[in-house]
């Protein structure tokens, strides 16, 4: 599976019939938007967002500054007071909206998925059939949530009936990362809406293009308050940070499953993903046959035009991005590595890099310590189940993991035992609307998705009734 809900092999599948870009006018909106309204931005700035793929400057948004921030506080604030409309709506016709939503982004799908690529540079396809399938998938689910938030009655004392009701937080900030602009964008709204919350959303700078165009359909429901501004003063944060993924390849898995879906979760996007599979432990035995499988499998991905429906791999972001993983490509072959495929950019003053792979990484080495963010596969050898787990955890991140065996007592022994928010087993990316996504240690506080994200868009009222004895 890939971020969002849609299986590698079933995009492959759809490809046979594959939908074209459109070909009209896409960049509609570049103002800000607040209180259901295209602004330009108070102080008058704007920056430029380019295509990776290119080069080429897309076109000039405007830049909301401290002044536009303040104003889009403020009509969230006031459009979630108890006497709003919003406020008041009942939690169905809440659900009504966010299902109206999703239902304009199935019409606006073609066009909601070439902005993608062009901002991004990840392939077409890709953001047709992953990254928007999720983002839909996203927001039907907790449209499906609205009428079922529901606190508990609590057995107390005879003398005393106790409850407890679930109410909106209030005015909730979300900062959007570049990877994933739109899915990141509905893992956000969706279920802080609702709750009943109000939204300000900051899109990424290098990215804010399908954010715009969501902000044009949320003018059409008429109803939803968000805003693409800066920075708001949360009292409540949640974060979905950065990880150093382990996998453990054990020698009795399925080797070529366990090749295919490493690299998916190695190159995907780029390798510009939080959950990127960047450490891969594999076992002494079948060491070697991995490696080689890997660097097979790596000479079949395609590099080119993301509008292409051919191209499996394309730019990365910006780049600041770009140098900052060529330095460490540089620094594996420095501390030793063996770089087996790739390793370079491809062609001059382009933002592509080939997909990367080294082997004989050690533990030490920067490239199996710091995140890379960048389509680099490093491969570790370990003799042992206990050595693999205690080296996998020896790292400050703890996003997710991933297993590869056919037996199910070392799946589940493992996966016991790892110290990460997600496993895998068999699997890579296998990310859903109904999971919870979130790390343990330096990756992140709280939960994005399922019903446990709804815990952070709303707070426990406790209410305490002393009962009348009657006779």
């Amino acid at each position: 599976m890939a971020e969002g809900g849609t299986s590698e092999n079933g995009l492959q599948e759809k490809t046979r019939a594959f939908p074209q870009p459109v070909k009209v006018q896409l960049i509609r909106n570049t103002k800000v938007f607040i209180n259901n309204e295209w602004r330009a931005s108070i102080r008058g700035k704007r920056f430029p967002t380019f295509n990776p793929a290119t080069g080429v400057k897309l076109c000039d948004v405007e830049e909301a500054d401290r002044e536009d921030v303040d104003e889009a506080v403020e009509a969230a604030k006031a459009a979630v007071q108890r006497s709003s409309p919003w406020r008041r709506m009942d939690a169905s016709s809440r659900g009504k909206l966010l299902h109206k939503l999703a239902d304009l982004m199935e019409r606006d799908r073609l066009l909601l998925a070439t902005l993608e690529t062009l901002d991004t540079g990840k392939p077409f396809l890709q953001s047709f059939f992953i990254d928007l399938d999720g983002s839909i998938k996203t927001l039907r689910y907790y449209a499906g949530w609205t009428d079922k938030i529901h606190g508990q009655s609590l057995p107390i004392d005879d003398s005393f009936m106790c409850l407890t009701r679930h109410e909106p937080v209030g005015v909730c900030g979300a900062i959007i990362p570049w990877n994933f602009p739109l899915l990141m964008f509905m893992w956000k709204i969706a279920p802080a809406l609702s709750c009943g919350n109000t939204v300000v959303i900051k899109p990424a700078e290098q990215t804010p293009l399908t954010a715009l165009h969501v902000g044009s359909l949320i003018k059409e429901v008429g109803q939803l308050i968000t805003a693409a501004a800066a920075n708001s003063n949360l009292k409540r944060v949640t974060l979905e940070l950065g990880g150093k993924n382990p996998c453990i390849v054990f020698a009795d898995c399925d080797l070529q499953l366990a090749v295919e879906e490493i690299q998916k979760g190695a190159f995907y996007n780029q390798g510009q993903c939080c959950t990127a599979a960047s450490r891969i432990f594999v076992e002494e035995s079948i060491y070697e046959e991995f490696v080689q499988r890997s660097v097979e499998n790596a000479k079949k991905i395609v590099i080119g035009d993301p509008m292409d429906p051919q191209t499996t791999h394309g730019p990365q972001i910006d780049q600041q991005q770009f140098d900052k993983i060529m330095d460490l490509i540089e620094s594996g072959k420095n501390e030793g590595a063996r770089l087996e495929h790739g390793g370079g950019a491809v062609g001059e003053k382009s933002l592509f890099i080939q997909p990367t792979i080294f082997s004989g990484v050690k533990d030490h080495m920067r490239i199996a310590k710091e995140e890379i963010f960048g389509p680099v596969q490093c491969i570790l050898s370990f003799e042992n189940q206990q050595e693999a787990v205690e080296r996998a955890n020896n790292s400050p991140y703890g996003l997710v993991s991933a297993v590869f065996t056919t037996s199910m007592d070392r799946a589940l022994s493992v996966s016991a035992a790892m110290e990460t928010g997600t496993v895998w087993i068999n699997c890579y990316n296998a990310l859903h609307a109904q999971t919870p996504f979130g790390g343990y240690k330096m990756s992140g506080n709280g939960r994005e998705l399922g019903e446990y994200a709804l815990a952070e868009y709303s707070e426990v009222k406790t209410v305490t009734f002393k009962l009348t004895e009657t006779t």
